[in-house]
Parts: C-alpha cells; structure tokens; sequence
C-alpha cells in the first residue's frame, strides 16, 4: 500500500503543480504580495494532498516566534516537502535561489515575480554582492529570505555542509535569522518516489539578533539547526519505526 499511495500521490501531486502553474499565469499582472497568495494555496493544496492520499500530517513549532518584518530564515533542507511548506506559514517570504532556475519557461517567471533571488554560482564574490543587494532590497520591504545554508538538500542525518553565504547575508542584511530545523527527509526522501505516513515536523527556532560577529553567527546557526533537527530525526525515527537497535546501528545512521 506504501507504494501504492505514493505513486498516486506524485501522480496527483504534479497534476496538481501544472492545474496551479495554468492558474496562476493571471497572477503575473497583479502585485507581488498578491500573487505569493496563489502560491501560498498551491502549497496548501500539496499539503492536502499528502496528508488525504499518504496519511503524511505536518506539525509547525515555534511559529510565534517568528517576528514581524523582514528577517533572514536559515532552513534546514532535506527534501522537497519544505520548498513550499515555508511559504505557507511565513507572512511574505522568498528564496535565494540559484540563477539557472529563473531561465525555466513560465516556471521561471513565477519565480521572478515571486521576487526570488537569483544567484549566479560562476560570479564568485561578485555573486555574494549582487545577492546581498536584491536580498537586502526584499527585506526592507517586510519579507523574510529563505535560505538553504548547506545549498541543496542532504539525507537525514548526514554531516553537515553549511557554506558561508549565510553568515555574509546575515552579516550584511542587519535583520534577525530566524533558524529552522525539521525531520522532512523520513517521510519525503529525496531522490525517492516513496511518502511515508505520519507526522512531519518543522521547528521554527528562537531568532538570533542582527549583529554577532561573523565567524560566532556562523557557529551558532549551525549548532541550533543540527541540534534540534537530530532531535525532530530521533523522534521521527520512533514514529516510523526505524530507530537504530545499537550504538553502532545509531553511528552508521548518523554517518550515513
């Protein structure tokens, strides 16, 4: 039945994305804000979706901290789930993204509109100021800028790689970053067609004020994200059943 549920669900699942990508094309003549509104139900209905044909529920914790405003979010990234799950319960927010997305056909444009950051990987430190700019420029307007700070998405539990582009943007946006940890991966694992039952749970962390220096910021982002996503994953692990039955078990997990 697992495989069953889950390839209905993908099935529906990007039925779903191209019935939205149809309904959204109006949007590009509307103002930002209201056009992150259609996104935001697109994201809904996916929820929907998981949760009616694989039984996949989503628990949000801590979404009374996140502040009013702009604001630096620095998620964990595990699968797909949470690309449009943060959308849904962020006031008004964006990505930085890599610049090859933008070029999309139609998918692209949405992303433009959305006021996406684009970041182009070849620039080197000149991608770093040019990201800062347009990130810089969305905040100030009261919108919170997604950022995956390992830059793509890692299996539950693998050691991190967070890359400095964080702590340059939380350096220079003088917002707040607001961390984000969660178990995403068990139950959407990337590059799987599988979806797993249960309970999905993204934990919005107490933000860490503008202004730690830059090498301090950089260590304590990473020390709360990974400390509270091994907890979201050990809890995950339980509810799925796959908790390790040994230490050494619980060490190839971890490494692995």
């Amino acid at each position: 039945m697992l495989i069953v549920r889950s390839l209905l669900f993908n099935v529906a699942f990007y039925a779903n994305l191209v019935l939205w990508l149809v309904l959204l094309f109006p949007g590009l003549l509307v103002p930002p804000r209201v056009f992150m509104q259609g996104v935001k139900l697109w994201g809904r209905s996916s929820l929907w979706l998981l949760r009616v044909i694989v039984g996949t529920k989503i628990e949000i914790r801590g979404r009374e901290k996140i502040p009013p405003g702009g604001a630096l979010v620095a998620a964990k990234h595990q699968s797909f789930h949470e690309t449009f799950t943060l959308v849904t319960i962020l006031d008004d927010p964006t990505y930085i993204l890599k610049r090859e997305l933008m070029w999309i056909p139609l998918f692209g444009w949405y992303l433009w509109k959305a006021g996406c950051v684009p970041v182009d990987r070849k620039a080197g430190s000149l991608a770093l100021v040019q990201m800062t700019a347009r990130a810089k420029e969305e905040a100030r307007h009261g919108r919170q800028i997604i950022i995956f700070p390992e830059g793509t998405r890692r299996p539950p539990g693998a050691p991190p790689a967070y890359k400095y582009g964080v702590a340059h943007l939380y350096q220079n946006l003088g917002f707040p970053c607001i961390p984000v940890a969660l178990n995403t991966g068990l139950y959407w694992p990337r590059r799987q067609f599988i979806r797993r039952p249960g309970t999905v749970v993204i934990e919005v962390l107490d933000p860490i004020p503008p202004g730690l220096p830059r090498e301090d910021f950089f260590k304590e982002v990473q020390e709360r994200i990974e400390e509270a996503s091994d907890r979201l994953l050990a809890e995950g692990q339980r509810e799925l059943g796959l908790v390790p039955s040994s230490p050494s078990e619980a060490s190839l997990s971890k490494a692995g």
